[in-house]
């Protein structure tokens, strides 16, 4: 089955992202959650791949990981950031030969230390080319590409970012997953203009369900996601209690989830930081419990 026809005809394409973790308690702790996740029965599992290839073992060794206990279609992230097209071309055999079976194309951010992208020698500059290398020279793979309903913060204006996302669509990009927003409004803004610019391809939102206040807004401000004021009002409320945070956020996150399926989306991409129990309970919440 095409990567997008699980987004179509009548499915529902549920997908969760985890990250390669970096000691055995971390490893042990990410295992539970992929086994509590499993009682939702996903489409796709994806893994994020470190800047350069600094994960690039890893991030296989997890996904050959979750193919061995449920035999799940697995994705795994790759990125340009220092690596020539000769490097991208060796890392996609080798997830090829590991049973990956769709490639999420990013650009990639610049490396920690670093303010601006910087293409390799020999390397690609665009997420689009990296788009283009897969279809033309790895077309078993499916290709996820990412949008951003609040526009990338390296993009000169809303209308370029979206002519970006149609370059990578046009170059191959099967489905769409957001980043992570936190208004839905945004994302159905985001949509109505791919519609209207003729971007045909599955656009899923990416969510994360929040857990701790402090940590969201650090990452906000790392990917520029506004917080809504119903949002950190909720926060407020809880002040320092970790319970009534935790609270807040499954609350919050289910209202979310449940707007964006009321409003007819193909799937939903859930960031899971490696962490099971707000996802279970917003799915749960939401009745997508399906085993």
């Amino acid at each position: 089955m095409a990567l997008s026809d699980a987004y179509t005809a009548g499915r529902f394409g549920l997908s969760f992202e985890l990250f390669p973790p970096k000691t055995p308690e971390s490893e042990a702790a990410m295992w539970r959650t992929v086994d509590d996740l499993m009682a939702f029965e996903p489409s796709l599992i994806t893994c994020t791949y470190g800047a350069g290839g600094s994960t690039r073992g890893t991030t296989l060794d997890v996904l050959k990981g979750v193919l061995a206990r449920h035999d799940l279609p697995v994705a795994s992230h790759l990125t340009c950031v220092g690596s020539t097209v000769d490097d991208l071309r060796a890392y996609l055999r080798e997830a090829a030969d590991a049973g990956v079976t769709a490639i999420v194309a990013l650009r990639g951010d610049p490396p920690k230390g670093e303010t601006a992208f910087r293409q390799a020698e020999g390397g690609l500059r665009y997420a689009a080319e990296l788009v283009a290398l897969i279809k033309e020279e790895f077309p078993e793979f499916g290709v996820l590409v990412a949008g951003y309903p609040e526009t990338h913060q390296e993009a000169l204006s809303p209308t370029t970012d979206l002519e970006n996302l149609q370059r990578k669509c046009a170059a191959g990009g099967d489905v769409i997953v957001t980043q992570l927003f936190y208004d839905n409004a945004d994302f159905f803004r985001f949509r109505d203009r791919c519609d209207a610019l003729g971007i045909t391809a599955p656009i899923v939102p990416g969510v994360m369900p929040v857990t701790n206040y402090a940590q969201i807004r650090r990452i906000a401000t790392l990917c520029k996601a506004r917080l809504p004021d119903s949002f950190t009002r909720a926060f407020e409320a809880a002040g320092d209690d970790e319970a009534a945070q935790f609270e807040a956020g499954v609350e919050f996150a289910t209202r979310q989830v449940r707007e964006l399926l009321d409003a007819g989306v193909p799937g939903i991409h859930f960031y899971v930081l490696n962490k099971s129990p707000a996802t279970v309970r917003v799915l749960t919440n939401v009745d997508l419990q399906r085993a």
